[in-house]
């Protein structure tokens, strides 16, 4: 186990120097964060694939999710959804479309190598052709229907490909940091 210990320490030493220099290009200037990352459209991508979604409200009507437009908010290491939603249904005349947003962190799950949404603060919902009334109680929903289609997103999935140096030099994926262009994935040492 010390022989363990001392050949990661060892690793760990130039991989540290490497974690902290940025990569040059031609004229000279940092090109990007290091680290594994990534990009605000196959962010957008990954969670597209996930909706629409559909939730009945209790059979007066259905409310269909489409699927969100993402913006990073690096000053706060979080990402915002913008959900458009559809209300439908026996208790409406007429289909309606509204929406809301959320804002969310991110968490790594390394049991299937995902990085997932997580702390969920939610916005009112608005439906500008519904009445105010419907609206109010539309918005004793909104919690629960973000709950149910966001938390714990999976937002991108790791491939083995991916991890296989970090592996190799028992390194797993640690903090996740939101920049302008997308997200950046730290590595760190595994718990021995």
């Amino acid at each position: 186990m010390r022989r363990r210990s001392l050949f990661s320490a060892a690793l760990c030493i130039p991989l540290g120097r490497l974690a902290t220099a940025q990569p040059v290009d031609a004229e000279d200037r940092p090109s990007k964060p290091p680290g594994y990352t990534v990009s605000a459209d196959v962010l957008q991508r990954s969670v597209a694939e996930r909706f629409p979604m559909r939730y009945p409200v209790q059979g007066l009507l259905n409310l269909d999710l489409q699927p969100p437009r993402l913006s990073l908010l690096p000053a706060q290491n979080r990402l915002r959804a913008e959900m458009v939603v559809d209300a439908a249904g026996p208790a409406l005349n007429r289909s309606h479309r509204g929406g809301f947003d959320v804002d969310f962190a991110l968490r790594y799950e390394a049991s299937d190598r995902t990085l997932r949404a997580h702390q969920l603060r939610i916005d009112r919902l608005r439906f500008p052709t519904l009445q105010p009334s419907v609206v109010e109680l539309l918005n004793t929903y909104a919690p629960a229907l973000a709950e149910q289609s966001l938390r714990e997103v999976v937002l991108h999935r790791l491939q083995p490909q991916d991890l296989r140096m970090a592996d190799a030099l028992g390194m797993q994926p640690g903090p996740i940091t939101v920049t302008q262009t997308g997200l950046v994935i730290a590595f760190v040492l595994k718990p021995l």
